[in-house]
């Protein structure tokens, strides 16, 4: 992944603003030329420095007004064929790798109660998860952000 300077900080943190400007109206905000706005742009969606758009979509908005994080102890042996069964299952929308007392955690959304309860079982019946501890998301409090930094590293480039 590519490292990013206070120029591409203050050229997100513009697109964050408006994520639909135009290549023109970020250089003329930024005085930059277009063609480099347009490099970067690229080299960011070329190194993986950009995320898929799919994660700006709230699960609510598609009838999972649900979530819940589970923790996920697996069989060492089996953590990757484990990782890509998650992968399989379209409530589950983000499994990481932990340390601690537990292997994996992973966000899953519902529809409601029981629909949870259906995936806690799917994901149990995954060959190598020896066990599931599933916590009921009540209200997010911080959510996904990366504003802060991208203000620091506009910042101390300046």
């Amino acid at each position: 992944m590519t490292s990013l300077d206070a120029t591409d900080a203050r050229l997100l943190l513009q697109l964050c603003d408006n994520p639909r400007a135009t290549g023109v109206e970020l250089a003329h905000r930024l005085g930059l030329s277009r063609n480099t706005v347009q490099a970067r742009v690229a080299r960011w969606e070329d190194s993986g420095a950009l995320g898929a758009f799919d994660r700006r979509v709230d699960p609510r908005a598609l009838g999972y007004p649900l979530s819940a994080m589970v923790a996920i102890v697996v069989d060492q042996h089996q953590l990757d064929s484990v990782v890509d069964e998650l992968a399989e299952i379209p409530e589950v929308v983000e499994v990481y790798g932990i340390s601690g007392l537990t292997d994996l955690s992973a966000k899953v959304v519902g529809r409601n109660a029981d629909d949870l309860y259906r995936i806690a079982g799917q994901i149990l019946r995954v060959p190598g998860v020896e066990r599931t501890n599933m916590a009921l998301v009540m209200r997010q409090l911080v959510g996904p952000r990366m504003t802060p930094l991208l203000d620091r590293l506009a910042k101390e480039g300046r």
